[in-house]
Parts: structure tokens; sequence; C-alpha cells
């Protein structure tokens, strides 16, 4: 009897799937691999890279080349002869006035100037984002909005209150002078940004612990920096490309001895001394940039999470 139940109920079931298979496949119909939507989203990006990546290989390929084949005036042709020259001389031997040891001072100047304004700026703008996130208190939103109204003002107006500031408190043109400017400049946005990260937590979490008995510090240290990890990578990102890549700054509040790189590769360049090289010129814009994309390529992914996890949400 149970086997005649067991087919009954078999042969009902399949009375039941045979109208809709007769019916045909449901849901949208897939889309052709080649349409006009495609050729035009993939044609749009092709030209983007395009535009981007051919002035990065015309650098490329002008500094393997020497003199007398850059003389020749075909800038998008191969090397015939890879040369590693114009990188040597770039990074050890390029003039800049009296001073003919080109990029490497102004590179460890940069490394000086970068490492420790990033830890500065990171370290006290992620406690910020956190305390306004999480810890509220009497004038917090004010705070808030003071930041943000300093993370829109142009540098360019407080350059000389600054210049005034270092000059009185003995340390203008030098390097602790142009890392405490950094980090203060870059405070509000990264201030910003961790707040918005925070505030896109499981608030359950902050509550629990607070229930446990964890304080500021505690729930900080071991339950908010272990979820944090794509912000900080945002941040890092941010912090380097910008301060490395910064030349305003570096010009201003540092002397000759103590130029970041930035500034030893505007030296360089703009050098009206002897025969103009621009293979070198070319190696010493590479070694230049070279320190931001490493980054940006090693962590890119978390910046992407980052990023889509809260650090530009309001």
């Amino acid at each position: 009897m149970a086997d005649v139940g067991t087919l009954n109920t078999t042969a009902a079931g399949i009375d039941a799937v045979a109208p809709k298979l007769a019916e045909g496949p449901s849901g949208p119909r897939p889309r052709p691999a080649v349409s006009a939507r495609n050729i035009m989203l993939y044609g749009t990006l092709i030209i983007a890279a395009l535009y981007y990546l051919l002035p990065l290989y015309v650098m490329v390929v002008t500094s393997l080349k020497g003199m007398p084949e850059i003389r020749l005036g075909n800038i998008f042709s191969p090397p015939m002869e890879i040369t590693f020259e114009p990188w040597v001389k770039a990074w050890a031997q390029a003039c800049t006035g009296l001073n003919c040891d080109g990029l490497s001072r102004g590179f460890w100047n940069s490394v000086r100037i970068t490492v420790p304004s990033v830890i500065i700026s990171i370290a006290i703008a992620s406690v910020n984002g956190y305390a306004l996130a999480n810890w509220r208190f009497k004038g917090s939103e004010l705070f808030f909005s003071i930041l943000i109204i300093g993370a829109f003002i142009p540098y360019q107006v407080m350059i000389y209150p600054i210049v005034i500031i270092l000059r009185e408190i003995g340390i203008y043109g030098t390097l602790t002078g142009l890392v405490i400017v950094h980090s203060i400049f870059g405070m509000p946005i990264l201030t910003l940004l961790f707040r918005n990260y925070f505030v896109s937590l499981p608030e359950e979490l902050f509550k629990a612990a607070r229930v446990d008995g964890a304080g500021f510090w505690q729930i900080f240290l071991r339950i908010m920096l272990p979820m944090s990890l794509p912000i900080f990578v945002v941040a890092m990102i941010l912090q380097v490309t910008g301060i490395w890549n910064d030349f305003l700054f570096g010009v201003v509040f540092t002397r000759p001895d103590t130029y970041p790189m930035t500034v030893q590769l505007n030296n360089i360049v703009n050098s009206v001394q002897g025969v103009k090289e621009y293979n070198v010129n070319m190696a010493a814009t590479i070694l230049t940039g070279l320190v931001p994309l490493i980054v940006y390529f090693v962590s890119g992914r978390l910046f992407v999470r980052g990023i889509a996890a809260g650090a530009v949400k309001g």
C-alpha cells in the first residue's frame, strides 16, 4: 500500500509540473554578447584605458632609450637598444643646481615625511571617528561640522599663517614641521571616513560590549580595530598618495637639503644647465610615482572593500 501511495504522489507531482514545462523557460532572455550597449560600454572603457596608459607607455620607452635614438623623433617606437643608464642617472647623478645626487636624497626625505605623517594622522583620525560615531558627547555635532568645513578649506589660504606659526616655534624648514602640516591637513577628511565607517558597523556589538563592562579603549582596540582593516587601507592609500605626491607644501615648508622627491623632480626636469635629457626626466618621473603605484596595486582590493563598506556613506 505504501508503494502505491508513493507512486500516486509522484504521479501527481509530475502532473503539476508538466504544464509549467510545456510553457517553456521563464525569466529574462539572455543578452547577446555583441550588442550596441556592450560595444558602447567596452569601447568607452578601452578609450579611457588608452588615454591613461599611452602617456605611461611613452614615458617607459623613452626612459629606456639613449639620447641619439630619442633625437630621431619617433616617441612611440620601442627602444632599439635598451639602456638603464637614464634610470641610474636620475636616481644618483642628475644635477639640481650645485647638487648632483639625483632623486636619492629627495626619496629618503619623502620617506621620513610620509611614514610619520600617515601614522599620526590615521591614529588620531581613527580615534576621532570612533568617538564621534559611538560616544556621542555634548557638542559632538558642532565638532564634526567644524571638521567637515576644515576638509574643504583651500590649502593656499592657510599657507602664510602656518609659515608664521612654524617659524615662531622654530621648526620652519624642517621635516618635523612638514610632518605636522600634513598630519593636520589630513585629519578632517580621515575623521569623516572613519566616522562614517564606524557608523555602518552593527550597533549591537558596541552595546553588548558596554553591557559586559568594556570601556572606551577596550571596545576600540578589541572590537573596532579588528573589523576596520578595509577603512585603514583606504586611509593609508589616500594619505600616502596625497603626501608623497605633494609639491606645494614641500616647496614652501622645507629647504633645499630637506626637499621631498617631488620638489627634486621639478628641479631636475626644469634644470637649465646642459642638454635637456628627456630619457633621464622620464625615468625620474616614473621613479617618483612608483611608491604610490605599488601601494595601490598591493592593497587595491581592500581599498575597494573599504569604500563599499561605508567610507563614502553619510
